[in-house]
């Protein structure tokens, strides 16, 4: 292990001594003196730029073959960040214009900054809901119920599809499959159709609430679309996830499976934390909406809420657990005493530290290499082919099939920088392609991901693609009913 290591430390520092040795001998100032007293130089055309182009395009290659190379998809990004905006940076030295390379990096870091902050009070407040066992009881109480598979389809749908704007849907996918593998044991069938149908359910329901995915959050807090707005957007969402679900169930075994006994207790405040969520949410949204303040600013005095709460749960930690017991021991609860002797105290800053790390990072990667290219030139190019020689329609409907192959927060990202003049129906149109478009593949989507993962060799990306038109059929039809039922906004 430690000569792999030192043989991939030197691997990096060759890498590192053989880019400078490119950028100093290709880039000389004549390359990139496109014209004088301009506000930005046009790197587009210049030696710089294809290499970026093709650095980004390499990076993106391995983060798309994540699952075979098992290479953490955040590295090859955060690597390739730091060597687009270094070349920038190299390029405008040259030309003595540092200064706006450099505010315009502290421009795309301030913005992931923001997003950073509120994904992070985001994920905690979930994994403190995961700590108190709240998700394992709302599995073990669908589990217990003796449903039939068929209803165990549709609940995990529409849990899915109403959790999720909410709760992220890669942690509701992850939910809804436990319970899926847990009550169709031995049915493949059934779990293939279930999961297919709750990643669709999972990305329609998050396309119309702006904490329901990263790019719904991005249009949110750029002020581009109203809070009250995306509401708009749920019933072509609804149309997204129903359509396919319907046609899907009819190939359904009817089979009713022994019910599972699965008695899960949620620990002291489970049900409070969900409260003070609720009430973080809002205080975001008042300090958007009535203050003008960035949402950020809500979220992060909700993990004050947390962090006070959490205070309080340390304080009665021996009190809850003694009266907890006695109960149990009154009715002679052999499972429920079992598990208060397993019972710690609660502890905010190990929920922050399970926030999912690699998104976050990947998320920064994304942001500073599309941002990159975006000050080079590339952006305005691409924003002038689709947004002015295309119907903005037909534009927006790619972007959606796009983010089915590359992940929606780099697409959305890029439209954001674009920044094209649209109506709102255009931007919300956009925004419901974005979500919903990575339901076409298995792999265009964290939640598709995350099932692969979970249902490994059951739920693949050959079986998902099997019933791509079937999805399809849903983007299709929710593109037309907002077309239709929100015609004013455009």
């Amino acid at each position: 292990m430690k000569l792999q290591r030192a043989c991939k430390n030197s691997g990096t520092a060759f890498l590192s001594l053989f880019s400078m040795a490119i950028l100093t001998s290709l880039f000389s100032p004549a390359t990139w003196a496109m014209a004088e007293n301009v506000e930005r130089l046009n790197l587009t055309s210049a030696s710089v730029g294809y290499i970026a182009v093709c650095i980004f395009v390499l990076a993106y290659v391995l983060v798309m073959a994540e699952e075979t190379l098992h290479l953490r998809k955040s590295k090859p990004v955060l690597v390739a960040a730091g060597i687009i905006w270094g070349m920038i940076g190299f390029v405008y030295v040259q030309n003595g214009m540092s200064e706006l390379s450099e505010a315009a990096f502290k421009h795309n870091l301030l913005e992931y900054a923001e997003l950073l902050l509120f994904l992070l009070v985001a994920m905690t407040y979930i994994n403190a809901m995961e700590e108190r066992n709240l998700f394992d009881a709302i599995r073990g109480w669908l589990v217990g119920r003796g449903f039939s598979l068929r209803t165990v389809f549709w609940l995990t749908g529409f849990m899915a599809f109403f959790i999720s704007p909410v709760a992220d849907n890669l942690t509701t996918a992850l939910l809804m499959c436990a319970v899926v593998m847990k009550v169709g044991a031995g049915q493949r069938k059934f779990i293939t159709l279930a999961c297919i149908n709750i990643v669709v359910a999972a990305n329609a329901g998050g396309a119309f609430s702006p904490f329901g995915d990263i790019t719904t959050l991005m249009v949110w807090q750029k002020g581009l679309v109203h809070f009250t707005d995306f509401f708009h957007l749920f019933i072509p969402a609804l149309v997204n996830f129903v359509l396919p679900a319907a046609i899907m169930s009819l190939f359904v075994p009817h089979f009713v499976p022994e019910p599972a006994k699965e008695q899960v207790y949620t620990k002291p405040g489970a049900k409070r934390i969900v409260a003070l969520f609720l009430l973080t949410i809002a205080t975001a949204v008042c300090a958007h909406s009535f203050l003008g303040m960035p949402p950020v600013l809500g979220m992060m005095t909700g993990l004050g809420f947390l962090q006070f709460f959490g205070f309080y749960l340390r304080k009665t930690f021996n009190s809850s657990v003694a009266r907890e017991r006695a109960k149990a021991e009154l009715i002679q609860d052999t499972l429920r005493l079992q598990q208060l002797g397993s019972v710690v105290p609660f502890d905010v800053f190990s929920r922050i530290s399970r926030a999912e790390w690699d998104t976050l990072l990947f998320f920064y990667g994304v942001v500073l290499c599309v941002g990159g290219l975006g000050f080079m030139g590339y952006l305005s190019l691409v924003s002038e082919a689709m947004y002015s020689h295309w119907d903005v329609t037909y534009a927006n409907v790619a972007i959606g099939l796009l983010s089915s192959v590359v992940d929606n927060i780099p697409v959305m990202f890029a439209v954001l920088t674009m920044n094209p003049d649209m109506p709102l129906g255009q931007w919300l149109l956009v925004t419901l392609t974005a979500g919903v478009g990575g339901s076409l593949l298995s792999i265009g989507s964290a939640a598709g991901v995350a099932l692969m993962g979970q249902a490994r060799g059951i739920y693949t990306f050959g079986a998902h693609l099997r019933w791509t038109p079937v999805i399809a059929l849903g983007y299709v039809a929710s593109i037309f009913v907002h077309l239709w039922i929100n015609s004013s906004m455009f």
